[in-house]
């Protein structure tokens, strides 16, 4: 393995760490808010119930949607955990860190921009537009995003 294949995994792990750990806030987040919002509604249960029953429904709505984002969470979360650290990716897939004349990618869960020692990546997803149109090519190839051929200079 070259010294420059080293970084670039160096770099995937430590990208796959920071995606990991957000994933893992945005989860307990959701899974929290859920919790605060069932809570609300069992407590007002015992209270009049034809004052706070709109209340009531209102906090079950609201613990609907916050679980609707935890299963979310947790599929992204499925996601990066089926990521190989160690792999070195020869064409753009799942798991790939992908430099391009344009841009930086690693194609993990939509993220957005993270920097590793002051280079920026921009963490997309494999349903992205962008990941569509360059799904599968390798170094040296090019692809036409939005009306602007791109360059692959690097995949690992």
């Amino acid at each position: 393995m070259t010294t420059e294949t080293t970084l670039d995994l160096d770099i995937k792990q430590r990208l796959l760490e920071e995606c990991l750990r957000q994933q893992t806030d945005f989860v307990d987040n959701a899974r929290r808010a859920m919790e605060e919002a069932q809570t609300s509604a069992n407590e007002s249960q015992s209270a009049i119930e034809d004052k706070f029953e709109s209340f009531r429904e209102a906090c079950q709505i609201q613990r609907d949607m916050f679980a609707k984002q935890l299963d979310e969470a947790q599929a992204k979360l499925s996601i990066l955990k089926r990521i190989v650290r160690n792999k070195v990716n020869e064409e753009v897939a799942l798991g790939s860190i992908v430099r391009t004349d344009a841009q930086n990618y690693f194609i993990s869960v939509s993220l957005g921009e993270i920097v590793i020692d002051g280079e920026k990546f921009y963490a997309i997803s494999a349903a992205s537009p962008v990941f569509q149109v360059m799904a599968g090519k390798t170094k040296g190839e090019t692809f036409l995003f939005r009306d602007k051929k791109i360059t692959i200079l690097d995949i690992c």
